[in-house]
């Protein structure tokens, strides 16, 4: 197993600007999954220390659905004992430019985002 450096616990601001993306890729944590797989594979206890605000079960479904659409890949190794190790495919690899090119775009416009929010948002 090749030893990773782990991922800092702030690897996400709060504000984060996938958030305000007009579009989706994929779920609303799988961008942040797909940043967390950049560096190499990575464990589930891994992926939770920078996804700290995400529940098990929503990171689950996440990579479930991310495993699904071809992104991410899991592997289950039984060396000494049981692991799991979800990493990008090809195809997900891909898809880091153009997810990088939207993060900067939203954070460009990131005023503009948050003051069209506020002021389409609907009263009770």
């Amino acid at each position: 197993m090749t030893q990773r450096p782990p991922l800092p616990t702030d690897l996400f601001d709060e504000l984060c600007p996938s958030a305000l993306l007009p579009f989706r890729f994929g779920d609303k944590w799988a961008p942040m999954v797909l940043r967390c797989l950049e560096g190499g594979p990575r464990r589930f206890s891994e992926l939770r220390v920078p996804l700290g605000r995400i529940s098990p079960k929503a990171l689950t479904q996440s990579l479930r659905g991310l495993e699904r659409d071809g992104f991410v890949s899991r592997t289950v190794h039984a060396d000494p004992k049981l692991r799991v190790e979800y990493a990008l495919t090809p195809l997900g690899r891909s898809l880091l430019e153009p997810l990088a090119a939207a993060c900067r775009w939203a954070t460009e416009h990131w005023d503009e985002l948050i003051d069209a929010r506020e002021a389409g948002a609907v009263s009770p």
